[in-house]
């Protein structure tokens, strides 16, 4: 099994974006992908992930996002709202996956 912590959405240079929470998943799904890859997994291998949204109002945004990178995939997940996050972001998502 690989444990992903929370990734939040940090670009290559580390500044956070955050212009739209479709954005912002975008890049937390992205940095996923890329600690899953290093573990020698892949987003299909994902049985659960938790999202933490600092406003549910984001939900819907969060969700298309999500729904996209996941395809056909429909790992378990909890939502919830936290009420603040790391650097001050609107997300952050983090996994289980078993390994192949």
């Amino acid at each position: 099994m690989v444990f992903v912590s929370g990734q939040i959405p940090r670009d290559a240079s580390g500044k956070v974006i955050g212009e739209s929470i479709e954005a912002a998943t975008r890049q937390v799904l992205e940095n996923l992908k890329s600690v899953l890859t290093a573990a020698g997994c892949s987003p299909a291998d994902v049985v659960k992930t938790t999202v933490f949204l600092q406003d549910l109002n984001d939900f819907d945004g969060m969700n298309k996002v999500y729904a996209e990178f996941f395809s056909g995939h429909r790992p378990a997940r909890s939502t919830v709202q936290v009420a603040k996050l790391p650097a001050s972001s609107r997300i952050e998502i983090e996994c289980i996956a078993m390994k192949p």
